[in-house]
């Protein structure tokens, strides 16, 4: 099943390691502060001598904030909310003379209207990926803050999912659903 927060993963991973790579460099700099480390002098420079370094020491230093560059352009686009896309189904058989050509995101769109009606919901948005035997339904849903979220769950796996599964012909579909808090926007009343 293709998991709707896929940036969550690669976030905790580089940070973690970002994060590992740091506490062990300042590790290591305390350890030689205080000379602890044997191969490393306290009184010794960062840097031996005052020339300039080879011209190679600066092309290095740019090809690495180069790639430095490129990878946080990569971890910024990874950032960007990726569903599913959205497949063309094809259906037909040998006692009909045709083909049924339907976009899953045209199955989706009703399932996220019926839910955009149930009360305290504020938004609903769903996508259907898979094969057409066999989708599989993501649902990002806002609700309002002050919505019985239960229920709605309840409302959602029963109601819309069931008119879904018996829209498409199918026994089961396989449903992720993301649940977010709407913001109350009522202004704080002050006494």
């Amino acid at each position: 099943m293709v998991r709707t927060n896929r940036p969550a993963t690669l976030n905790r991973t580089l940070l973690g390691l970002t994060g590992l790579l740091l506490l062990a460099a300042g590790l290591l700099a305390v350890a030689a502060h205080y000379g602890r480390l044997r191969w490393v002098q306290s009184d010794d420079t960062v840097v031996p001598g005052t020339d300039a370094p080879p011209t190679w020491v600066l092309w290095a230093a740019v090809a690495v904030a180069v790639l430095v560059g490129l990878l946080c352009l990569r971890w910024l686009l990874a950032q960007v909310f990726r569903m599913p896309k959205s497949v063309t189904w094809r259906t037909g058989g040998t006692e009909w003379a045709g083909t049924t050509v339907l976009a899953s995101s045209t199955a989706a769109a009703p399932v996220a209207a019926d839910i955009e009606n149930y009360p305290g919901v504020r938004t609903a948005s769903a996508w259907l990926s898979g094969e057409r035997t066999a989708p599989e339904l993501h649902l990002i849903v806002t609700a309002e803050p002050s919505a019985d979220i239960a229920e709605l769950r309840r409302k959602i796996l029963g109601h819309a999912v069931t008119r879904l599964r018996a829209a498409l012909e199918v026994e089961v579909i396989p449903v992720t659903l993301e649940l977010d808090f709407a913001e109350d926007r009522r202004p704080a009343r002050v006494r």
